[in-house]
């Protein structure tokens, strides 16, 4: 069966190539995804097949045609995961630091789908083979807590609590510099970045709201731990904003400095507490994950630093 989707440009998205526009709108499915659906003919703009390239205009009318997804054959894998919470409908975890979400083209193995599929077989499969039970993701360098739907109904409500943000997400991250204020709203658009396409930036073209909140927890002087919450979810949200304002997350490959200045793989940027209302029994729901040890071994160095100084961390 193919599911067929109609999407009308808006004047603040024109001039994007369609496959970006595409994966932006559609964000559970990739650009790699779209630019094979044009080269089949399945995506159309007034009717006409066009190229990836292909840059959208204001009212543009684009169909796509997604056809029912290819069985890939998704292997259950006894992979350690730190179990916060499980019942019939839903599972929350602690993701380990350096664990890929969900299989991509290419690398089906390793990844968290693998372990759960391993550890409780039974998820939604609202996203498809290849990310079965995902409602929201971190990426493969941020660690913490996440959440799984173990059936269509509740992928269903989670997914409707993450898109209106009556679900919390709070996240901690060690960030350079002395951030002056003690909390803050960063209110940013957010889009491809115009010449790297992998990665994101504030830009006011082809772009999305993005709101992100944060409060000062601790400082060190040079360092600064804060505490983010996200009004909107967008790819990298975090990182950018905190870059944006001039403190990225340390660690940051994508948007810190080149050098690393502390012994940790991937960005120190942490999901520290989940709520959410469960979508069975409406309970109020709330869960916590510790800082990995990389972040506190970076924390104690820190205060070690700062105790040698005597204590003067601003």
């Amino acid at each position: 069966m193919i599911e067929s989707r109609m999407l009308v440009v808006q004047s603040e998205e024109a001039n994007e190539r369609v496959d970006v526009y595409l994966a932006q709108r559609i964000p559970e499915f990739s650009r790699s995804h779209f630019q094979k659906l044009i080269a089949d003919g399945q995506i159309t703009i007034q009717g006409k097949q066009v190229k990836a390239n292909y840059k959208v205009q204001p009212q543009d009318c684009v169909q796509i045609n997604l056809p029912e997804p290819v069985q890939v054959e998704i292997m259950p894998e006894d992979i350690p995961i730190d179990v916060l919470f499980e019942d019939k409908d839903v599972i929350v975890v602690n993701k380990a630091r350096g664990m890929v979400v969900h299989p991509a083209a290419g690398n089906y193995q390793g990844t968290l789908v693998n372990a759960l599929l391993k550890h409780c077989g039974d998820l939604s499969g609202i996203n498809g083979e290849i990310r079965p039970g995902i409602v929201h993701r971190l990426d493969k360098d941020t660690s913490g807590v996440m959440i799984v739907a173990k059936n269509d109904a509740a992928h269903i409500h989670l997914a409707e609590q993450i898109k209106n943000r009556t679900a919390g997400r709070k996240y901690l991250a060690i960030v350079y510099g002395n951030v002056q204020s003690e909390d803050g709203l960063i209110d940013a658009p957010l889009g491809r970045h115009p010449i790297d396409r992998k990665k994101m930036a504030v830009t006011f073209q082809h772009s999305r709201p993005a709101k992100t909140k944060f409060r000062v927890i601790e400082r060190f002087g040079n360092f600064t731990v804060v505490e983010c919450s996200l009004l909107t979810g967008r790819t990298h949200q975090i990182r950018v904003h905190m870059a944006y304002i001039g403190h990225p997350v340390a660690g940051d490959p994508k948007y810190g400095p080149k050098k690393n200045a502390f012994q940790i793989s991937g960005q120190a940027l942490h999901s520290a507490e989940l709520t959410f209302e469960h979508p069975t029994t409406g309970q109020n729901m709330q869960f916590s994950a510790p800082l990995p040890k990389d972040m506190q071994d970076i924390l104690e160095l820190l205060r070690k630093r700062i105790g040698m100084r005597g204590g003067k961390g601003e």
